[in-house]
């Protein structure tokens, strides 16, 4: 696909398929879509952050009360909410279980 194919999108047709391959929804992906059909550079976001900010906000802990959480480095964490790093899988199952379980976040609270 093209550059200037992207300005021919069908946000909401994306969007949905997206959707649908990921079994439930996500978050942001309509603006997103919409960002890159207006052309606007800049941000690119992956499902990996998308996951880790959506567990994070489910829980409402900041990114260093949720870095202790999964006893990982704050800056660790930070650098994979940015997209400069991809968590590995272990992180990402851990993400997904909180994000449809909060409370579970509780339960690794370190005593």
């Amino acid at each position: 696909m093209k550059l200037s194919d992207l300005k021919n999108i069908d946000v909401e047709a994306v969007a949905s398929a997206i959707e649908a391959d990921a079994g439930e929804p996500v978050p942001d992906i309509r603006e997103a879509l919409a960002e890159v059909k207006a052309g606007v550079a800049g941000r690119v976001t992956t499902p990996e952050q998308i996951l880790l900010r959506q567990a994070r906000k489910a829980t409402g802990l900041s990114q260093s009360e949720f870095a202790k959480r999964i006893e990982t480095p704050v800056a660790t964490l930070r650098d994979w909410e940015q997209g400069r790093f991809t968590p590995p899988g272990a992180v990402k199952a851990l993400a997904r279980l909180i994000a449809r379980h909060p409370q579970w976040a509780d339960e690794l609270a370190v005593a």
